[in-house]
């Protein structure tokens, strides 16, 4: 089944904002066969940008959206997400338990993980020897000096120097900070680029050979060439976790609820993990990937309960203008 019922023909649309390719093609449409609804998608960039917009609106004009749990907690801070009636979502019994125990939203209170994964170091293995470690991106050794990448977004960079200099990937001591900044400025100098969308295309053409990735990015590299290897440093990764949320604003409730456990149909979900190549924490969905699957990318296989082992990315409150600006300093750098 694809949702919690059919909805009335009659009900009023519901607004969806998700990243591009993040859904099935057919998804919304056949969402709307299955309920009698009229739900539209809007895409979003980035994470930012959708923030701003719900902040701006105080979520009017959205039903549910697809954001980083770092954002769904600022939602959630903010008032805005909706606090979930898990009667209403009966496809969560299809997540595996770890999928309960996030450090952002224990027991899926405000938010339903999506997809999950970690990040960490994507390189050739025929050009270069294998990562072991943050260093080895940050200060790279004369052979791959030049041919790196590194992730723009802000809570990802830092995070890479975070972990770097042994520290947790929601630091906010200034001290810790300002030696994390000086280490990625040092770094930038040794970059070919920073790079969120295109880093695994420049490991295909051996422009680069070693670049910071999300472990499913890595996979679209590794799609077309095998030589392409995912690791994860000895200091650890970051866990990361895309999420829905219903935002309290919604007023279209239950064509909202219909619409998130619909994505929590094993079936559903499990296009996610076979097309998008992320790790999905639908134990239903994971469970009927073809083994070939893993094969290919190892890094799918990854089971719950060692992504558990890594630190979330947390909202972390008035510090993340200190994070910016941070930032800002790291990119205005010579």
């Amino acid at each position: 089944m694809l949702g919690l019922g059919t909805l009335s023909a009659a009900a009023e649309p519901l607004v969806i904002s998700n990243w591009d390719g993040y859904l099935a093609p057919d998804a919304i449409e056949t969402f709307n066969a299955a309920t009698g609804n009229s739900a539209e998608l809007v895409l979003h960039a980035t994470n930012e940008e959708i923030m701003g917009k719900l902040i701006a609106a105080k979520g009017k004009g959205y039903d549910v959206v697809f954001v980083s749990s770092p954002f769904a907690e600022v939602l959630h801070n903010l008032g805005l997400a909706e606090d979930l009636d898990h009667a209403k979502l009966p496809n969560l019994a299809n997540l595996y338990p770890e999928a309960t125990e996030l450090a952002h939203d224990k027991g899926n209170a405000f938010s339903v993980p999506y997809t999950w994964g970690t990040t960490g170091l994507c390189y050739r293995a025929d050009l270069t020897a294998a990562p072991a470690s943050w260093s080895d991106l940050l200060a790279p050794s004369a052979e791959v000096s030049g041919k790196t990448t590194m992730l723009a977004t802000e809570r990802w960079l830092l995070a890479a120097g975070f972990l770097a200099e042994g520290y947790s990937v929601n630091e906010t001591d200034l001290a810790k900070l300002e030696q994390t900044r000086d280490r990625l400025i040092a770094a930038k100098k040794t970059l070919l680029a920073y790079d969120d969308t295109t880093f695994y295309s420049k490991l295909v053409s051996g422009e680069a050979v070693l670049v910071q990735a999300w472990d499913g990015w890595c996979n679209y590299g590794i799609t077309e060439n095998n030589q392409i290897k995912y690791v994860i440093p000895k200091e650890g990764s970051d866990l990361w976790v895309d999420t829905m949320v219903i935002l309290k604003s919604s007023e279209h409730k239950d064509a909202a609820y219909a619409f998130v456990n619909a994505m929590l149909d094993g079936a559903t979900h499990r296009w996610a993990a076979e097309n998008i190549l992320y790790k999905v924490p639908n134990k239903v969905a994971m469970e009927g990937l073809d083994p070939s699957l893993i094969a290919t990318y190892p890094n799918m296989g990854m089971p719950p309960s060692e992504l558990l082992a890594f630190e979330q990315l947390r909202d972390v409150g008035p510090a993340q203008r200190l994070y910016s600006r941070t930032v800002s300093e790291i990119m205005a750098s010579n």
